[in-house]
């Protein structure tokens, strides 16, 4: 089993299905609530479990009554959390998400600002099993950590691009950087994808990605500027489906996989996520995305 570590934040999401369109200013009725792990790192530790990898999650949890459940609930996945604390005086990170009809998601969330931002019990060596890590913009300091290890070590150094500005200098650390297309956007002034993309990949060597939903993925590496389309599904939540694009991403490069066979065990993965309710509770295992690519005539020795 493939060893990937992920750095970032771990929350306690709550999930509200509403059966028509967000109206601001007025009441809406939910048809259940849900309470899954959700977070960046989190979910694509999740996404890594499922799809037969070994996940390390790396995060900082708050002491507070959310946090015993919530570390339960991680380490129930098979999620290995020795390198997470518990941080006296904060609270855990926690979101309401709104689900609508057509699977389109808000979130409302908070991270505690008091949380440490280099903390002296982050590992100064990875585990000598690590194959890839992975970190995300919710804990920019830790990421540049752990990345700053791999690129030390020769392994895959993904970072998470998701929303919010990024610092310049973690997308230069990373070997692969993979953005939301939201958070592409907010880094270069772009909205569309894939000029942003190239604005960003000027003068740059390493791997560059912007995941765009349904649009698929578009890239940029030493094979130069590529598109690779979505899986088409109907998407019934994307919540948490860039974080399992990004879990399955950094998977399959740790196994070996090239940056094209990566993206695509990834978007298979992540569309798969789509099609079903409940978050990250809808992330497939590796049988079912198997049976998925093999629907299209993919396998993916042959997508090396």
């Amino acid at each position: 089993m493939v060893q990937i570590l992920s750095i970032g934040i771990a929350v306690l999401d709550e999930i509200f299905p509403i059966s028509t369109r967000i109206v601001p200013g007025e009441k809406h009725r939910a048809s259940r609530v849900e309470s899954v792990i959700g977070g960046n790192a989190a979910n694509a530790c999740l996404a890594i479990a499922r799809l037969g990898g070994r996940p390390c999650l790396i995060t900082r949890f708050g002491a507070d009554a959310i946090d015993e459940a919530l570390r339960t609930r991680i380490e129930a996945l098979g999620i290995d959390t020795r390198f997470s604390r518990v941080i006296p005086g904060c609270a855990s990170a926690r979101s309401t998400i709104v689900i609508e009809p057509n699977g389109d998601r808000t979130i409302f969330n908070f991270i505690d600002p008091r949380l440490p931002e280099l903390p002296e019990w982050l590992p100064q060596t990875l585990p000598g099993t690590t194959r890839a890590v992975l970190g995300d913009t919710r804990w920019e300091a830790g990421a540049r950590h752990l990345l700053t290890l791999a690129r030390g070590a020769g392994l895959p150094a993904v970072f998470d691009g998701d929303r919010r500005p990024v610092d310049t200098g973690l997308i230069d650390l990373a070997s692969h950087v993979a953005f939301s297309a939201q958070g592409l956007a907010e880094m270069t002034g772009e909205t569309n994808p894939a000029e942003g993309l190239r604005q960003l990949a000027r003068g740059r060597s390493n791997f560059l990605a912007v995941t765009d939903g349904k649009n698929g993925v578009y890239a940029q590496d030493h094979d130069g500027f590529r598109h690779f389309p979505a899986f088409p599904v109907t998407a019934v939540d994307t919540l948490g489906a860039g974080d399992v694009w990004h879990g399955a991403f950094a998977l399959g490069l740790g196994e070996g996989l090239t940056n094209s066979a990566a993206i695509t065990f990834a978007n298979a993965t992540a569309a798969i996520k789509c099609s079903r309710p409940g978050g990250s509770s809808g992330t497939p295992d590796r049988r079912e995305v198997m049976q998925f690519l093999s629907a299209y005539g993919m396998k993916l020795e042959q997508v090396r």
